[in-house]
């Protein structure tokens, strides 16, 4: 695949730049997941007031465009890998908040937590033994969907500058790096980190379609 600029290896940046963008997409979606579905379902289930706070806040979050909040947070605490994670993992939670509370507002409703809490089950246990085992399949799908969200997000932030910092190999960085040469006739140096961006992107969500299709009863019959 050639070199860049500096006579360093294409894809050997490349290969380390899978592992950079696989950390940051993983860690940064299993952050978001864990906020996110611990509140919604504290949201859906407790209702009332705790549900009002959460649900305005997580509008509040969601009216702010997520690459911008990003970028400010980036600027905030400074660039690295593990920055980046905390950060994203801040920005794509709502998601989660929001679809976990749908589940859980019909969970609730159901026969078997009505007997469960009629039984003298605490909410805490009701939690931990119906509702949490019926919303994981949800949240394992959104979860793989969001994969490729955080990985677009991250190489957009290193492409800006404030992502990933060199000398890390990131794909959006290697794509900053390689503007100048673009006209140049140096394609390679933009077309091989695009292209992965694009394949690994393209995996995720095909991945989360064919779980979707897996975990759902009803689309798996069809």
């Amino acid at each position: 695949l050639g070199t860049d600029f500096l006579g360093r290896d294409i894809l050997s940046r490349l290969i380390h730049g899978a592992r950079v963008s696989l950390i940051v997409g993983i860690m940064g979606t299993l952050v978001a997941g864990t906020i996110g579905t611990a509140l919604g379902i504290v949201s859906g289930y407790v209702g009332g007031w705790v549900d009002q706070i959460i649900m305005r806040v997580t509008d509040a979050w969601l009216a702010l465009p997520a690459i911008v909040f990003a970028i400010f947070l980036a600027a905030m605490i400074g660039p690295s890998m593990w920055n980046i994670v905390v950060i994203l993992g801040a920005v794509y939670w709502t998601r989660y908040a929001r679809v976990i509370r749908g589940e859980v507002l019909t969970l609730r409703e159901r026969e078997f937590v009505k007997l469960a809490e009629i039984a003298g089950a605490s909410k805490w246990r009701v939690i931990k033994r119906h509702i949490l085992p019926n919303v994981m399949n949800t949240a394992t799908v959104l979860a793989s969907l969001t994969v490729g969200v955080v990985i677009i997000a991250e190489a957009s932030l290193s492409f800006l500058g404030v992502g990933v910092p060199p000398p890390q190999p990131a794909w959006g960085l290697m794509l900053s790096e390689a503007r100048p040469t673009l006209m140049a006739g140096q394609w390679w140096l933009t077309v091989f980190p695009g292209a992965c961006i694009l394949l690994i992107v393209l995996a995720t969500q095909l991945f989360g379609d064919w779980l979707r299709v897996k975990l759902d009863p009803q689309l798996r019959n069809l």
